[in-house]
């Protein structure tokens, strides 16, 4: 699959690893994030798909939620199915922080939430 193939429909993309062309991608609508945030995002995804294979996509659903998603191609037998799961609740434990301030992020400049509304949610 060419990154340049990724239907944007489906759901907003934050980023994308393949450890096929071996290449990252970082959607511009989110340049603006700080340097830290998205080195952090490449070096996860980079580690991810250099550890299990195939192609992981960080992607907003219509509600702002941040789920991974991973394919692989057909025939890649290299692929580790069970490895990926368990690395995907690793990172989601380790990161949490980290995925929920871009959760928060999307919603608020992207879905035009209110912040204060989305931070008494997460207090309860």
């Amino acid at each position: 699959m060419d990154m340049s193939d990724i239907d944007k429909n489906d759901a907003v993309i934050l980023c994308v690893a393949s450890a096929y062309e071996q290449k990252y991608y970082l959607n511009q609508d989110f340049s603006q994030l700080p340097e830290t945030i998205k080195e952090e995002l490449q070096i996860m995804c980079v580690l991810y798909t250099a550890e299990v294979g195939g192609i992981l996509t960080l992607q907003y659903d219509e509600y702002g939620n941040l789920f991974f998603n991973v394919t692989s191609e057909e025939n890649d037998f290299m692929f580790d199915e069970i490895g990926s799961a368990l690395k995907i609740k690793k990172i989601q434990n380790d990161k949490r922080e980290l995925l929920e301030s871009l959760e928060l992020y999307y919603k608020v400049k992207f879905l035009h939430e209110d912040i204060s509304e989305l931070l008494e949610e997460d207090e309860v």
